[in-house]
């Protein structure tokens, strides 16, 4: 990479896993002297509700049931082009540019063009393809063809159409280091709680404080939305789900077996966090899903009722949100992701590493972190509610089987998905490709 630039591109800065993987891993390579830029492209609201609507389509989902035909295109390529002129000022002959889910992936063959080594990461997908994938393959496969090579988190995601040749399967990764991973004491967990509203307990500003990226010393001052009829008892068992609000995320399926077939006896209560809905540029869908969540939490009998809570974190500060994230899960007995579709889900990851029993669908890349009855719990079928809430509650009844699912998931995640070796895997290609080119 000597004399040559790094660049990644994706559509938004904040919320979503593509971006917190950036702001992470980046760091490591510009540590190693690896010159690293990313970039990110603006769009209106026509040309997310059109990416919004790939993005179902990627996961075998109709979506929104809207076309993606010639008209479509007009509005993709028309911001892509208008996009284009900024980001080729940046990019010289030679540099390599890592494009990042279908929203940019549109970019690859005029980068080509100017002589750039282009990679295109698809980090969503479907475990079977159907008709709506491959609706979404035929929108996008020229661009996706003309990159240099075609990364994907999973064998199963691979498109039909590409040269097998130009395929990579990288897995994502998390940073142990970032503010959402990083250690924490547990009073520093209970006092970032507090500061961020989620318990209720006196606390003191200089414990809710988190390490910084850059080394210096972070203090969480903004408060979440809580929407709930109490507050979270002290000493209750916490069952969380964290995620943007993303109708395949099924918030509301989670809170449907909470209140269904988790016991009232065991005195749990549920956690569904999130960003503050207006807050993910890309995300058209993440406020109306937010408030069908609401209506949803609001016709459960007033017994589960009162056992739900609804978490909007703020976003202002990034690395804030992420150390509220890493005490929630921290905090908490069980995690959950029951995602009706996935293309990784690296919260899984965040909650192994954290030494979380975490119960999951059974779906996407879940399946490449969790090993069933091992290092976490998969629910076969991600639409039975009775299958997860009885995984919860057997966990919250056997601590001893918990606290050893925790240990050996930590020990996956680190062999299996932590910086170093994804950033690996992507140098290796990299160098590959700079050589054949």
């Amino acid at each position: 990479m000597e004399g040559r630039t790094l660049f990644h591109v994706n559509s938004t800065m904040t919320g979503g896993g593509v971006a917190e993987l950036l702001g992470s891993v980046l760091g490591y390579l510009l540590g190693a002297d690896v010159r690293s830029r990313w970039l990110v492209v603006e769009g209106d609201e026509d040309f997310f509700v059109l990416t919004k609507r790939i993005h179902h389509l990627l996961h075998g989902k109709d979506g929104d049931q809207g076309d993606v035909g010639r008209a479509e295109a007009d509005v993709y390529q028309s911001t892509l082009t208008r996009e284009l002129a900024p980001i080729a000022d940046q990019i010289s002959r030679g540099d390599v540019v890592v494009l990042h889910d279908p929203q940019v992936v549109g970019l690859a063959p005029h980068l080509r063009r100017m002589g750039a080594s282009v990679i295109w990461n698809c980090h969503v997908g479907a475990d079977a393809p159907n008709e709506h994938t491959r609706r979404a393959w035929k929108f996008l496969l020229p661009a996706a063809s003309s990159a240099d090579a075609q990364v994907f988190s999973r064998a199963q995601y691979i498109w039909e159409g590409l040269d097998p040749n130009c395929v990579a399967i990288i897995p994502p990764c998390i940073d142990a280091f970032s503010p959402k991973n990083q250690a924490m004491e547990p009073g520093q967990v209970q006092s970032v709680l507090a500061a961020t509203g989620l318990l209720r307990r006196p606390w003191s500003g200089d414990d809710a404080v988190f390490t910084r990226v850059d080394g210096s010393l972070g203090r969480v001052d903004h408060a979440a939305r809580m929407i709930e009829e109490s507050p979270l008892p002290p000493d209750a068992p916490v069952v969380t789900q964290v995620s943007r609000w993303d109708p395949l995320k099924d918030h509301a399926g989670v809170a449907q077996s909470f209140a269904q077939a988790v016991p009232p006896d065991l005195e749990a209560h549920l956690v569904l966090a999130g960003p503050s809905p207006e807050s993910v540029a890309d995300d058209p869908e993440g406020l109306a899903t937010f408030e069908e969540l609401r209506s949803c939490v609001a016709s459960l009998p007033e017994l589960a009722r009162s056992r739900v809570h609804l978490a909007c974190l703020p976003m202002d500060d990034i690395e804030e949100n992420a150390a509220m994230v890493n005490a929630l899960q921290r905090y908490s007995a069980v995690v959950v992701q029951k995602s009706l579709a996935e293309g990784f889900g690296l919260t899984v990851a965040e909650a192994m590493w954290k030494s979380r029993p975490t119960v999951a669908s059974a779906i996407g890349g879940i399946q490449d972190q969790i090993c069933d009855g091992r290092t976490g719990v998969l629910v076969e079928d991600p639409k039975d509610l009775d299958a997860c809430g009885k995984a919860v509650t057997d966990l919250l009844r056997d601590r001893t089987a918990s606290d050893a699912l925790g240990r050996a998931a930590q020990a996956s995640v680190l062999d299996n998905f932590l910086a170093p070796r994804y950033l690996g895997r992507y140098l290796d290609l990299i160098e590959t490709i700079v050589a054949s080119r």
